[in-house]
């Protein structure tokens, strides 16, 4: 059993909303971790709060996701409040959009960017889970009951759906273990310590750490690698520039693309003979 506790502001999991809490293991009674994944992840959890996922409804969380797309959680944060607070409640969320006129939507969720088509992807994918499911409800329970393979080939079936967002449901919705959602901090950040090869895409990066991250260390790894790329290991200036120290996982990590000497930084792809 999980206990549930107010969670600190700069927690990136949603908070209340992520359906997130404390995760029941202790990372530090398990002994060495078996992979160099598992030990940067066991890091992260030094570093970051430890959880456990689950608890979203899942056709919310997907329309939370789609709205997430090529933009920052402080953009389409209020989008989503704005969303459900005409469209709700959350359990009718299928049926109110898939009525929706677009312009409106698409004016309704202008603060996420992308608002055209977003709405398009939103009312077109309410109407698709009214005709498979029935209802909001029946698709929260093919979520959250279903088998998780068969969830995300599902998800990836419809347009504008990509493994990222499918991820997301199954992690934040669906509470399945042994599942990495790579957004583009975890991509990489795997690549540039050598968690994944510096050329791999996307599915190769996922692949790589839900096979060296023990299951139930993956959704909190997922969201402490987003906020690690965000305080430390940023695209153009990581923290090692300005020294070992000031990086807590320097020595973990293998700093493919970075020149510290010279300061130059790019895409671990590139240094691909």
């Amino acid at each position: 059993m999980t206990e549930k506790r107010d969670e600190p502001a700069e927690n990136i999991s949603g908070g209340v909303q992520g359906g997130g809490a404390f995760a029941t293991f202790d990372a530090d009674a398990e002994g060495e971790p078996s992979t160099r994944a598992e030990a940067v992840v066991d890091e992260l959890g030094a570093m970051y709060w430890r959880k456990a996922y689950g608890g979203q409804d899942g056709f919310e969380c997907l329309v939370r996701t789609i709205l997430s797309q090529n933009t920052s959680d402080k953009a389409s944060q209020p989008a989503h409040d704005s969303l459900v607070t005409r469209y709700g409640p959350a359990d009718e969320l299928a049926e109110n959009l898939a009525a929706a006129p677009q312009d409106e939507l698409a004016e309704t969720i202008s603060s996420a960017g992308l608002y055209n088509q977003k709405s398009e992807v939103i009312v077109r994918t309410a109407a698709w889970v009214l005709d498979e499911y029935g209802s909001t409800e029946a698709f929260d329970r093919f979520v959250r009951e279903s088998d998780p393979g068969v969830v995300r080939e599902t998800l990836l079936s419809l347009k504008g759906v990509g493994p990222k967002t499918a991820d997301c449901v199954l992690l934040f919705a669906g509470g399945r273990g042994g599942v990495f959602p790579v957004d583009t901090h975890v991509h990489r950040i795997a690549r540039r310590m050598g968690l994944a090869p510096p050329d791999a895409d996307h599915e190769d990066v996922r692949e790589h750490l839900e096979r060296d991250v023990p299951a139930e260390k993956c959704g909190f790894g997922h969201t402490a690698m987003i906020q690690f790329g965000r305080e430390y290991c940023s695209a153009r200036k990581p923290a090692c520039l300005d020294g070992p120290e000031a990086c807590p996982l320097y020595d973990h990590c293998e700093r493919v693309g970075i020149d510290e000497l010279a300061g130059d930084v790019v895409d671990p792809a590139a240094v691909v003979d």
